[in-house]
């Protein structure tokens, strides 16, 4: 058991069979080559896609938002601003004077007045009603007191006698139906009794009873023998079952299936961690065939490029531009504000020869006269003695 441990192992960890440390070396080595290209392929496609997506889609995106925006969204707001809204606002002041304002001085002026008068008028009318009402009232109350005064007589003085006596009558006929009755029940009673009841009683007790027994006994007998050859079928295929599938399949389980698989999960668990070592040593690989292209890059193109943008095209283009640029700059804001004074004394003149036109045909106007203003100039103060409203003035 010492020999099968490894020598590194840690306290706590299981221990790692021969099949794993021979097959380690060997998985690692491969994973390792076959990983290399896929990871600096893969992180030739992250830098190339960051490099994509910072100068191309991502300007690109805000130009489409930009242009869906102007296209979608700001029309419609404006249409909202400039045309739906004034729109709805005049419609509803329109509403608001031709259909509210009528309807509420209609309301207030006309239907108000009417509708407390003709109130005034129900409650006249209701009071006359209930008058008129009130009187009828009274009298079918005094008519029908004296029908009820006249009933309770009849009731107590005629009906209650005669009542009595009809019950009288019908209490003796029902005295001598009931003892009839009773001598009838008897004697059917007493037939049905030693005609039906005792002859059925015999016959269950002494016929139907041991016939009953003698075929439950029977029946008993019979379902314990299929059940004893049912149970005897069952027995000898359970075992038969079991001699000849569940022993050969148990034993292929525990003597093939459990060590292969037990060998394959030691395999891939190997080809999992060689693969995540060989991946990360792929990424350093990538790293560092990725900083040395980079180096390669800025030494072959980025450092002349610079040198040159240093020592030959910003001289050349301070040059163009202190000698060139500038003058042609200076000619052009010379020319501009030329043409900007012979704009403005050309509409001064032009002015000028229409007042003297107007004044030609139409005569000088009249000079407006001054108007006393009620209140102090800019320069004066006001004071205790000075008055500034009109009831004031002297």
């Amino acid at each position: 058991m010492d020999l099968e441990k490894a020598p590194g192992a840690r306290p706590g960890t299981q221990a790692e069979g021969c099949l794993a440390v021979a097959i380690r070396v060997p998985v690692r080595i491969v994973v390792l080559v076959l990983v290399v290209p896929v990871r600096m392929v893969w992180d030739a496609l992250v830098v190339g896609g960051r490099f994509l997506r910072d100068t191309l889609f991502r300007p690109l995106g805000r130009a489409l938002g930009w242009v869906a925006r102007a296209l979608f969204v700001w029309p419609w707001v404006a249409l909202w601003r400039h045309v739906v809204r004034p729109v709805g606002q005049g419609l509803a002041w329109l509403g608001r004077v031709l259909l509210v304002v009528p309807a509420v001085w209609l309301y207030r002026t006309v239907l108000t007045p009417v509708g407390h008068a003709l109130a005034r008028a129900a409650r006249g009318t209701a009071a006359g009603f209930g008058w008129f009402f009130g009187g009828l009232a009274a009298g079918l109350a005094w008519i029908f007191g004296g029908l009820a005064a006249a009933c309770r007589w009849l009731y107590a003085r005629l009906l209650t006698p005669a009542g009595h006596a009809v019950a009288w009558v019908f209490k003796g006929i029902g005295m001598v139906l009931a003892a009839v009755g009773l001598g009838t029940y008897t004697v059917v009673a007493w037939l049905v009794r030693y005609l039906l009841v005792v002859p059925a009683l015999w016959l269950y007790t002494w016929v139907l009873t041991p016939i009953g027994r003698a075929a439950a006994f029977l029946a008993d007998g019979f379902v314990r023998i299929v059940r004893m050859i049912f149970v005897g079928i069952g027995t000898a295929l359970y075992w038969t079952a079991r001699v000849l599938l569940v022993l050969p399949a148990l034993a292929v389980w525990r003597w093939v299936l459990v060590p292969v698989g037990r060998a394959l999960a030691v395999v891939a668990r190997e080809i999992g961690e060689a693969l995540g070592h060989a991946w990360r040593i792929a990424g350093y690989v990538s790293l560092a065939v990725g900083r040395f292209f980079a180096r390669l890059f800025r030494w072959t193109f980025v450092e002349p490029a610079r040198w040159v943008y240093r020592t030959v095209l910003t001289p050349v283009g301070h040059a163009v531009r202190d000698r060139v640029l500038r003058p042609a700059a200076e000619a052009a804001r010379a020319v501009r504000r030329t043409a900007r004074q012979t704009l403005e004394s050309a509409r001064d003149s032009a002015r000028q020869a229409r007042a003297d036109f107007r004044r030609m045909l139409f005569g000088t106007p009249a000079e407006p006269q001054p108007v006393a203003r009620r209140e102090p100039a800019a320069g004066e103060t006001r004071t205790l003695g000075s008055s500034t409203t009109a009831l004031m003035k002297d």
